[in-house]
């Protein structure tokens, strides 16, 4: 039965310097909101006293306590209206002085509690410390609600780690920049955890900033069901914590789907040193030599005859080679054997070795799935083929439902060593489970291949902001603003080569693509394909310049770097 409550985001930009007239204005907009029936009402990071803080001292004048002058005058409209109000603020801990960057969620009731940004951005070390309390779930009237604040919801662990602890609602505050917004973050996780997100954020310009504004209300289906794209304001949306409660996936139950005894690197710390260094440790598998090469996607839809099948994907891998110069092409989930599994194959017969003749005369490396017959078992598998041979296979580990009627999961993740880098493979479901694509990139992968046979909806479109941004950053309508897969390339500072089935009678949409290792990196290094295109390839690049450490983001890993494993734990 649904459980409907209607919640409000505000949007606003502050003024720094000015904390009253901060305050009055937030005050009037969750006024507002409250008076027109909202129970949740959140607002932005810092809202209370803008951002851009040059160091301790210049903000020192407007931190409080939480509890505190502030928040009294939040809690009395809380109590006027039965609602509940997320602010963000500076706060102090009085116990030792330290400045905290502050979420605190109030109810009728006073402050029900608070979380401080565990993940600064680059602004934050100037003046507060890294939170020190986790990722905590809030049990109210109105549902369980978590808090995060900007930079938090990079990492895939924050917003995963409260929904396993049950969250129907993530709050996220921020002062989000540098994109369009919806972020595509934010909808990647609110879909990957299906939960509601509520998305809070400021807009404007402050000291040379530009936010981004495009505050929203994001369904456990990645759809939107509110949003404001320019100035302050309020847009408002009915949640069904029912829907949220299911924690559905695609129609799926993403969180009992996890397979966390696979997830034990996680809380792992493998790129706190000079990755050069720390993957050939003791000469046990360096990092292989960086280089320039070009990878190909393609897209089709495969039959139930092995024989045709090979021979669409000979043909394309000549054109991909010939007329592309590629270096390695994707092909799509069981593109060998069709979707049916009664024609599995084994990795020692016919089908693999043709695979491996055309990979040797064509001289390119070939990832292509399969349903794999191997000692009385059927596993949905893919192939790594080279110039070389077989250089390995890959069992799905993440398996839906319905394969769990003919399928046996596989038992571990598979990292290769090739000439373009270090290549990692994943199947299909497996990539919407963010844990996965996180374990192959902490183990130093710089490009992760994914044959899928994905019917459901994982990416969006944009109609356009009014938000001026500075070039190249794009502002206008885009088709393919949100696509899920390119979140993950740019979450793990790693190329992502995701292979789908086209076949738009049978519900398959295509949409593949090679995806680069920064989300936030304009003119995007990607190559998309579209309705009706059966191929693409892209560039990538994982060399360095002459230099004792990395300078390529693919081997640097920025987003590694910047994990903290230990508020992990419950993840595992």
């Amino acid at each position: 039965m649904p459980i409907l409550h209607k919640v409000a985001t505000v949007q606003f930009e502050p003024t720094m310097f000015e904390k009253e007239r901060n305050i009055a204005g937030l005050i009037a907009l969750v006024t507002e909101a409250a008076e027109a029936g909202a129970r949740l009402i959140v607002t932005p990071e810092m809202g209370t006293t803008g951002y851009c803080w040059f160091d301790r001292a210049e903000v020192a004048p407007f931190v409080e306590t939480i509890p505190g002058a502030t928040t009294a005058r939040f809690e009395a409209i809380a109590q006027a209206h039965d609602c509940y109000i997320v602010i963000g603020m500076p706060e102090i801990e009085p116990s030792n002085g330290l400045y905290y960057n502050a979420a605190v969620l109030i109810g009728p009731d006073g402050v029900i509690g608070k979380h401080r940004k565990t993940h600064p951005y680059i602004a934050e070390p100037k003046w507060s410390a890294p939170g020190d309390l986790g990722h905590q779930v809030f049990e109210t009237p109105i549902g369980r609600i978590a808090l995060l604040i900007c930079m938090d919801i990079h990492f895939i662990e924050t917003a995963r780690i409260v929904a396993l602890k049950g969250a129907d609602v993530i709050c996220h505050v921020s002062n989000w920049l540098a994109e369009r917004t919806p972020a595509p973050y934010w909808i990647s996780r609110a879909f990957e955890n299906g939960c509601y997100l509520i998305e809070s954020n400021r807009w404007g310009l402050e000291r040379t900033v530009q936010f981004s504004g495009g505050s929203c209300v994001i369904g456990p289906d990645g759809s939107i069901a509110a949003i404001i794209d320019a100035g302050d304001g309020i847009a408002y949306a009915t949640i069904d914590l029912e829907l949220a409660r299911d924690h559905d996936m695609l129609g799926r139950k993403a969180l009992e789907q996890r397979r966390p005894e696979f997830y034990k690197e996680l809380p792992t710390t493998t790129y706190a040193w000079n990755p050069l260094d720390f993957f050939g440790l003791y000469g046990h598998r360096p990092l292989p030599p960086g280089r320039k090469s070009r990878v190909a996607v393609a897209q089709f839809a495969p039959s139930d005859d092995v024989g045709d099948n090979l021979a669409r994907i000979e043909e394309m891998v000549v054109a991909a080679r010939h007329d592309r110069d590629a270096d390695l092409i994707v092909f799509p989930e069981r593109s060998i054997t069709g979707l049916g599994h009664g024609l599995a194959e084994s990795v020692s017969g016919p089908a693999v070795e043709r695979l491996l003749s055309i990979a040797a005369r064509e001289n390119i490396y070939i990832v292509a799935g399969m349903a794999e017959r191997a000692g009385g078992r059927i596993h949905n598998a893919a192939v790594l083929a080279g110039p070389e041979g077989l250089i390995g296979s890959y069992r799905q580990i993440h398996l839906t439902s319905e394969d769990h009627g003919w399928a046996t999961p596989g038992e571990d993740w598979r990292v290769f060593d090739t000439r373009l880098g270090r290549l990692g493979l994943l199947i299909g479901h497996d990539a919407m489970f963010p844990e996965a694509a996180r374990i192959l990139s902490l183990r130093g992968c710089d490009l992760i291949a994914c044959p899928a046979a994905m019917r459901e909806r994982f990416y969006a479109g944009h109609p356009g902001s009014a938000i001026r941004q500075s070039y190249p950053i794009p502002t206008g309508a885009d088709p393919s603003h949100w696509h899920h897969f390119r979140v993950r390339a740019g979450e793990n500072n790693v190329f992502f080569a995701f292979a789908n089935i086209a076949d738009e009678l049978n519900g398959f949409p295509g949409r593949s693509g090679v995806f680069g290792p920064d989300t936030f990196e304009f003119p995007r290094r990607e190559a998309n394909a579209g309705p009706g295109t059966s191929l693409v390839c892209a560039d990538i690049d994982t060399s360095n310049l002459d230099s004792r450490y990395p300078t390529n983001v693919v081997r640097r890993k920025d987003m590694m770097a910047m994990r903290l494993p230990h508020h992990y734990l419950d993840l595992v």
